[in-house]
């Protein structure tokens, strides 16, 4: 099989990666607001900031009883890029001040090293 892959499709290369994984919810009345200021600000000002390593951000959503709940997903290439969006507390969570009333909960991000990128 050439490039050792199925089809002779090349196998995903090995970069360093970092995704930042955060959780929120909101009241179901407040989800659709708080999806747009996600796709319509949030987003890009984080892409605006020009973080070093910063690789893009996905959004999954979900309903969960009488709330909403938001995944958050930042992919960056280390710690350090990690750093410089969240600041020296790299779990504390970024909360733009729009979203601060849209929100009702929330959990501390969390950081996984990407172990297999298999983009097609």
């Amino acid at each position: 099989m050439p490039n050792g892959a199925p089809g002779g499709r090349a196998l995903p290369t090995e970069r360093p990666m970092i995704a930042r994984i955060w959780h929120g919810w909101t009241k179901s009345a407040d989800a659709k607001a708080y999806q747009k200021l996600l796709r319509d600000e949030i987003f890009p000002s984080i892409a605006a900031r020009n973080i070093e390593g910063y690789r893009g951000a996905e959004l999954f959503v979900r309903k969960d009883g009488d709330e909403v709940e938001f995944v958050t997903l930042l992919r960056v290439d280390s710690m350090d890029a990690v750093r410089e969006f969240a600041g020296p507390d790299a779990s504390k969570p970024v909360i733009y001040p729009k979203a601060e009333a849209l929100i009702t909960r929330m959990k501390q991000a969390r950081h996984y090293r990407v172990a297999i990128d298999n983009e097609l």
